[in-house]
């Protein structure tokens, strides 16, 4: 769950492409957030406030008070104004930007990082538009300002991918965190990283991104294997002889990350063989649940 080291020739070539594709991927989730955005409000939840959020039916038994008559003398049925309450929460995210997030199969639609980036862009775009504070892991400051997803993608091309164990120091106590990763790093750097963030008492949303030829393992005959971290190579004689190992390796992952969660955590899965949209309208959800709730 490393990311990029900013020092080295490879680390700065990596910036480099990270910057020059930034806007094309701005666009992309801009179309995205737009798709999703009619059917979502952000975490509005009638409360003390300023603003006005929703006209409901009153109810038998509630204070009269709360009555506005003006809009209840028009089909002559009592509704209540409700206003919107104020909500401190900030949503910080985290994009993995490692070697092994480059991976883009035949079977898939774009890369693993590609996807994560749009997925990130998107919701940053639709937390702005919902008036919520969106942060990035590593930065101090998160941003309220409408164009937040511009914000955060400026601030991507100039941090890149943080160390997630960063993610305590910049995050307040109850703020939400969306981690986007294939979660393929080490285990321990993982599980430490939940415990901080369960200590904050934190509502992370975990969205592990999949290429399909990771999912099916559909190789036979001899295969060359690289490991994108390391570069190094294993070779295998008969590929099919090795699907059932992996296949349940696998199950044994994303078992692991499922069984991480605490209280008001969620999982959502991306395959980058299905639309963006997908897998936004899936958290969306998990981000509207009633706080001490999910999965």
């Amino acid at each position: 769950m490393a990311g990029h080291d900013a020092l080295t020739p490879e680390g700065v070539a990596a910036a480099r492409g990270l910057a020059a594709a930034l806007p094309d991927l701005l666009v992309d989730a801009r179309r995205v957030a737009g798709t999703v955005a009619a059917g979502w409000h952000g975490r509005r939840r009638a409360g003390p406030g300023e603003d006005f959020w929703q006209f409901r039916p009153f109810l038998s038994g509630e204070s009269m008070r709360g009555i506005d008559w003006r809009r209840s003398a028009r089909d002559e049925t009592l509704y209540v104004r409700e206003r919107e309450r104020e909500n401190a929460h900030t949503v910080w995210l985290w994009v993995d930007l490692s070697a092994s997030m480059d991976f883009r199969s035949e079977l898939a639609m774009t890369s693993k990082q590609n996807l994560a980036l749009t997925f990130a862009l998107a919701l940053a775009e639709l937390l702005s538009r919902a008036g919520e504070r969106v942060g990035l892991v590593g930065d101090a400051e998160p941003t309220a300002r409408r164009d937040g997803a511009e914000v955060i993608a400026m601030k991507l091309a100039r941090l890149g991918s943080v160390d997630p164990s960063h993610a305590p120091t910049t995050m307040r106590r109850r703020d939400d965190a969306v981690l986007i990763s294939d979660f393929l790093g080490p285990q321990a750097q993982r599980d430490s990283l939940f415990t901080d963030l369960a200590t904050l008492e934190s509502r992370v949303h975990l969205v592990e991104i999949v290429d399909p030829i990771e999912e099916t393992f559909p190789f036979a005959g001899r295969v060359d294997f690289v490991d994108p971290e390391s570069g190094a190579h294993l070779t295998a004689g008969r590929a099919e002889a090795w699907r059932e190992t992996y296949l349940a390796s696998r199950a044994d992952h994303r078992q692991r990350l499922v069984s991480a969660r605490r209280p008001g955590w969620s999982h959502t899965l991306a395959r980058t063989d299905r639309p963006a949209t997908e897998t936004l309208i899936a958290l969306c959800g998990q981000l509207t649940a009633p706080e001490g709730g999910g999965l």
